[in-house]
């Protein structure tokens, strides 16, 4: 870190040139009905909440881009199909226009919120010890198998829950996106896997056990400062689920979306 606080997590764009390139290879940013979400009758620790969510959402759209990256490394390096790294490729893009959503959600509120973050701890990085197939295998199961295959049923929800045009619209383009993350992960191992060990595939297992217990971890501190503000007005406009359906939905999610996937590929998961 620059400092024993951490840095602040802020966004920039060049603008002119650059801009317009970004703009033309992905409009649907400038196509969001920006503007038009009215606040009135929402109230106001329900709109700052909901400005440290969508602040938060925009922070970790930017962690899950590193991550993208970082396996999109891995893939080159250990030389998986072309095709499957082209799809990949995507995938950082894709990363970055969310940031741009979730960060321009929270101004539609009043403005982003304050973030401290250590840019040098954004990610875990896989083990450089490990061979290239093993070490990009563990980064699509951590990032794909788990953590992608697993947010995208969550978005989905909170976007069915959406009533308001713009956070419809906003999840809508992070969901359409996300689709193929999600699939990514099972793609990739189908093809690793006749290549992979027993003992591979146990490393593999830990590391599904390492994010699954992240994620447990999470819910329980949703479990445990449980919003209290949910009504249909905040909840329609602000674009948030209740924290019973959402937790409800999560557990859901992990166990058929990403524990018996994994199971089924032989990966020996226990969390």
């Amino acid at each position: 870190m620059s400092d024993g606080k951490g840095e602040l997590f802020e966004l920039e764009m060049l603008g002119e040139g650059i801009e317009r390139r970004y703009r033309k290879m992905r409009p649907e940013v400038e196509a969001m009905p920006w503007g038009t979400l009215d606040l009135a009758g929402i109230p106001a620790n329900a709109v700052l909440l909901a400005r440290k969510q969508w602040t938060g959402a925009a922070f970790q759209e930017h962690r899950t881009g590193i991550a993208c990256a970082a396996t999109l490394r891995a893939l080159l390096e250990c030389r998986a199909p072309l095709d499957l790294i082209a799809m990949a490729a995507r995938f950082p893009m894709d990363e970055l226009v969310h940031v741009e959503l979730c960060a321009r959600m929270a101004m539609e509120l009043g403005g982003g919120t304050e973030i401290l973050h250590d840019p040098d701890e954004m990610i875990v990085e896989a083990d450089e010890s490990l061979r290239p197939l093993l070490r990009c295998a563990e980064l699509v199961v951590r990032f794909f198998c788990v953590g992608e295959a697993l947010s995208i049923p969550l978005l989905r929800g909170t976007w069915h829950a959406a009533r308001h045009p713009l956070p419809r619209a906003v999840l809508g383009r992070i969901v359409k996106d996300e689709a193929a993350h999600g699939t990514f992960g099972f793609t990739f191992l189908d093809w690793a896997l006749e290549h992979l060990d027993e003992s591979d595939r146990a490393h593999l297992g830990k590391q599904a056990d390492r994010s699954i217990r992240a994620v447990h971890k999470q819910w329980a501190s949703i479990k445990k400062n449980r919003l209290g503000l949910y009504d249909e007005v905040a909840g329609d406009a602000l674009a948030w689920m209740q924290s019973d359906a959402y937790l409800t939905l999560a557990a859901k999610s992990l166990e058929d979306k990403v524990r018996r996937p994994l199971l089924a590929r032989g990966i020996p998961i226990t969390a």
